[in-house]
């Protein structure tokens, strides 16, 4: 007698539940969601615009749209410096009311009533001191982390998927396609990307979609020798000569037969791979080479902690905030790996 074959569903609850018996990936993920999570909502929870403003009985939200001063009883037209003396006292006499944000500085905004050097150190005002330029360390590192954190997703979810696309190329056409693929990766594995991208780096300004490109077409070359030996090893079963028999396309033998078996070495490896982003992009921006210079960044703030080594909250709180995404990336690479373990 046959054995009825398990579901992908069954196969499934079980993966999940050995994910969540491993307590420390599985809380590692609940804490990196919420981080992520509250880091989308930066611009409500670190920002120089109030939240909510109600002047004169009429209410005004900053954060929506831009308001001049007149609307508010200034002189000038342009856009409401809400930080000024002489605005906050119209909005805070009689019944007007503002309301700010938890942390009342954005990541580009300069502390202009500091009454030291920059950078400063943490006081009521700015919590995690201010960096060289007198801005708030708190907010930069806020957006920071969500910028690194996306940049992340993004450069891992494109590598990934050409990555797959090629090991599965190769794994399942093989032969003279197979061979000649493996010569091109070893050419292309073998330039000099950091060069590479000092070279971008003089030519073109610097972005961050710039950066991804760049990095993407470096990024697939680990993921597609995983999923190219998937493939070697389930053409040959039973179930994919038998479609190939009746007649079932190339495409559809490995977009709905081999693909879904070849995934667990992607999913496993997907945490470190964004770890490995995140890490790429901290040291691009640490060596000057990525982001624009204005944009938050997790390596900008450190390259301000080397510059200033006197400044120990610039380094100190940036360290804190980078080893901690990473540990918790890691925590969750190993609850999956184990979690998708075939001898288990």
């Amino acid at each position: 007698m046959f054995s009825r074959p398990e579901s992908g569903n069954s196969l499934g609850r079980r993966r999940w539940a050995r994910f969540r018996n491993n307590r420390r990936g599985f809380y590692s993920l609940v804490v990196f969601v919420l981080l992520f999570g509250v880091s989308l909502f930066a611009e409500v929870l670190s920002n120089d615009k109030p939240l909510l403003i109600r002047y004169e009985g009429r209410y005004y939200f900053p954060l929506c749209r831009a308001y001049p001063e007149t609307v508010f009883g200034g002189d000038f037209a342009t856009e409401t410096d809400y930080r000024d003396p002489y605005i906050l006292g119209k909005l805070t006499t009689n019944d007007n009311r503002i309301v700010f944000p938890p942390n009342p500085h954005s990541f580009n905004s300069i502390n202009l009533v500091l009454d030291r050097p920059v950078p400063a150190p943490p006081t009521r005002d700015n919590i995690l001191g201010t960096d060289d330029r007198g801005r708030d360390v708190l907010a930069r590192l806020v957006y920071g982390f969500r910028l690194s954190i996306l940049f992340g997703l993004a450069l891992t979810a494109v590598g990934s998927l050409l990555g797959i696309v090629a090991g599965a190329l190769q794994g399942y056409f093989v032969g003279r396609f197979d061979l000649y693929f493996q010569r091109f990766i070893e050419l292309w594995g073998s330039m000099p990307e950091l060069y590479l991208l000092i070279i971008f780096a003089s030519i073109f300004k610097p972005s961050m979609l710039l950066l991804l490109l760049l990095l993407s077409m470096f990024g697939w070359m680990g993921l597609s020798d995983y999923v190219r030996a998937e493939f070697l090893k389930g053409r040959n079963m039973e179930y994919v000569k038998a479609a190939k028999a009746l007649g079932v396309g190339n495409v559809t033998i490995m977009y709905r037969h081999l693909l879904p078996n070849s995934m667990t070495p992607v999913i496993t490896f997907l945490p470190f791979r964004m770890s490995g982003a995140i890490l790429a992009l901290t040291s691009l921006d640490f060596l000057g080479l990525g982001v624009p210079p204005s944009t938050p960044s997790l390596g900008e703030l450190l390259a301000q902690g080397k510059g200033n080594i006197e400044a120990w909250w610039l380094s100190l709180s940036t360290f804190i905030v980078l080893v901690g995404t990473l540990v918790l990336l890691i925590f969750i690479g190993e609850a999956l790996r184990e979690a998708f373990d075939p001898r288990k």
